[in-house]
């Protein structure tokens, strides 16, 4: 069951934009969302969906949805868009009916289009976006196209407008999160995951609507920058069994609380002061289905509140639990003044709720504050722990000699976690001290000749190899070089045939998902970034949990640099495998392949 991304100017300017549009993607503005359901009613989705979990999926997404203000909405589509309901603000239980009523009412048409309801539902979002509204995609399909010719359209066709719907996705900031349905085993796995990765969105596949509230969970927690808060699962007894749920402090906004189980079950649901609460009443909603129950609780009081269930004997019951924050992590304006090396630095981060400051005690000493500080010339980061107070996190650092640097701060909980926008910093570097100067007081010092001569020698050997360099450059922009890869089962210690992937004319940051088209299986490794330095070196950011070693040497710290005959080693977390990473040049393969296979 399934639970639970430099020596020169010019460099340095490439850095700075770089990083500053990661830091506004990943910066959450509001924990209000825009959603377009898109579902795939096409009759193939009769035996690759036969028991309807796509619409179990879509009307939960909908009850996991805030009636303060989230906008969801709903495309179904075939070989054209055959029904459509625009994005409704949610403010009443009503609007979250009649959108169920909606998607209960969709029916089976001829041929297939994934083209078509992509580009329908980015439409959509432009039409419907506002301001610090989060939008997102949820695209629930097989991922088998199925065009009529005689209408006009080619299966060449459809999938051309299929690529400019996914790059204008990606291009407009909407990730799209696609579910597999794959009850026939037909399942165009590789199309998803391709619509989900160039995206920034995920994938999931699924035959069971059992796997349902942990996929959704995950959605929301990977969408808000939440986290999934586990919670055990229970095998029915006939009686009721106690599950203690704990609201961690005031800033809740919402905690979703989903049931999924073969059988009925019944629920009780006490406060922390013991009294029985009304389900459902003003500040709780609760929900039912053929697949799931869920319970929605509103502004809800901290401390540890007791759910009480009762199962069929034997009976498995699989509970998933999601807070909402409407919360935003803010850096105070740095002292406004010129920076020199050896200048400490003194950082302010808070937490803010409708860009008001929040004072809460509770808040902050339950959580972890780190102040990431990034010289950009050495591309090494120093991760600096916060002091918490009532009012934010306090810390300081001290600049080193270097010209630029970038400073974030991250604080991270058991439910949430926030980071603020990237702030750069330019310093002054301290000029290198003169050793010693001859006084000119009492004898006059000839005319250099000597090192006048080396400095125009040096002078015309820099103008010659600028030459030569653009020279190669010419016609060659990018990057240069291929990338190999080699998947080892360390279970069985077989190494699978190696992946090679060209990097020339390559500009932007990647991941290896991206550059190979992994299976779901690697997904943890879409939070190791690879950003061109040079022409032939490569900056790694590790976001991930993964363990990475360079040249059989563990590898400390977020940031390392990847030259041609490093050999890297992620050793993944989730599965017991690793993958060898080689950047490489023409000629190299079989040797680097004979390397690997003795390590």
């Amino acid at each position: 069951m399934l639970k639970k991304t430099i020596g020169i100017l010019v460099l340095f300017i490439y850095i700075f934009s770089l990083t500053s549009v990661q830091a506004e993607d990943s910066f959450v503005t509001s924990s209000r969302i825009e959603g377009v359901l898109v579902v795939d009613v096409s009759k193939s989705m009769l035996t690759s969906d036969p028991n309807k979990i796509s619409n179990e999926a879509m009307k939960m997404f909908i009850d996991m949805s805030s009636l303060k203000g989230d906008k969801i909405g709903s495309i179904a589509y075939a070989g054209d868009v055959v029904a459509k309901k625009d994005l409704v603000k949610l403010q009443a239980e009503k609007d979250k009916n009649d959108l169920k009523a909606f998607i209960d009412s969709l029916g089976q048409y001829p041929n297939t289009d994934i083209s078509v309801g992509l580009k329908d539902a980015i439409l959509s979002l432009d039409a419907s976006h506002e301001k610090d509204y989060l939008p997102l995609i949820v695209l629930l399909a097989d991922g088998n196209n199925d065009v009529d010719e005689k209408q006009g359209k080619t299966l060449k066709q459809a999938t051309d407008d299929l690529n400019t719907s996914v790059a204008e996705a990606k291009a407009k900031g909407y990730p799209v999160y696609v579910i597999g349905l794959n009850a026939d085993g037909t399942l165009n796995k590789e199309i998803l995951q391709n619509i989900a990765t160039t995206t920034n969105g995920k994938f999931f596949e699924t035959s069971s609507a059992d796997d349902l509230p942990g996929i959704l969970s995950e959605i929301f927690a990977d969408h808000l920058k939440l986290k999934v808060v586990p919670v055990d699962e229970l095998v029915g007894q006939g009686d009721f069994q106690d599950v203690t749920i704990m609201i961690p402090n005031t800033n809740v906004l919402e905690a979703n609380l989903s049931l999924v189980s073969n059988q009925p079950v019944e629920i009780k649901l006490f406060d922390p002061s013991g009294t029985e609460q009304t389900l459902p009443s003003d500040k709780l909603t609760f929900t039912k289905s053929k697949s799931y129950s869920m319970v929605k609780m509103l502004s809800p009081v901290p401390g540890n509140w007791t759910l009480k269930v009762k199962g069929v004997p034997a009976d498995k019951i699989d509970i998933n639990f999601v807070f909402n924050y409407d919360l935003q992590l803010s850096l105070a304006p740095l002292e406004d003044k010129k920076y020199k090396a050896g200048d400490k630095i003194k950082i302010e981060a808070f937490f803010e709720d409708n860009e008001q400051k929040v004072a809460n005690n509770d808040l902050y000493n339950t959580m972890k504050a780190t102040l990431l500080l990034t010289d950009l010339e050495t591309g090494q980061t120093e991760e600096i722990p916060l002091a918490a107070n009532p009012q934010g996190y306090t810390g300081e650092f001290v600049l080193g000699n270097s010209e630029y640097y970038e400073v974030m701060v991250k604080a991270e909980g058991n439910s949430f976690f926030r980071e603020t926008p990237v702030h750069q910093i330019s310093a002054e570097k301290t000029a290198v001290p003169v050793e010693a100067e001859v006084s000119q007081e009492n004898e006059a010092q000839p005319f250099p000749w000597l090192y006048a001569g080396l400095i125009a020698l040096g002078a015309l050997l820099l103008v010659t190899l600028m030459v030569i360099y653009f020279k190669i450059r010419k016609g060659k922009p990018g990057f240069f070089g291929q990338i190999m890869i080699e998947i080892k089962n360390e279970d069985t210690k077989e190494l699978f045939e190696p992946k090679y992937e060209k990097l020339k004319g390559f500009k932007g940051e990647f991941n290896l998902p991206q550059l190979f088209k992994l299976s779901q299986e690697f997904t943890e490794t879409e939070q190791i970034n690879f950003i061109p330095l040079t022409d032939f070196a490569l900056l790694i950011y590790n976001k991930s949990n993964c363990k990475i070693e360079m040249n059989g040497i563990e590898a400390e710290g977020d940031y390392q640099r990847f030259r041609p005959n490093d050999t890297l080693r992620i050793i993944l977390k989730d599965t017991n495998k690793s993958i060898y990473v080689r950047m490489i040049g023409v000629g190299q393969n079989k040797l680097l392949e004979k390397s690997l296979k003795q390590a």
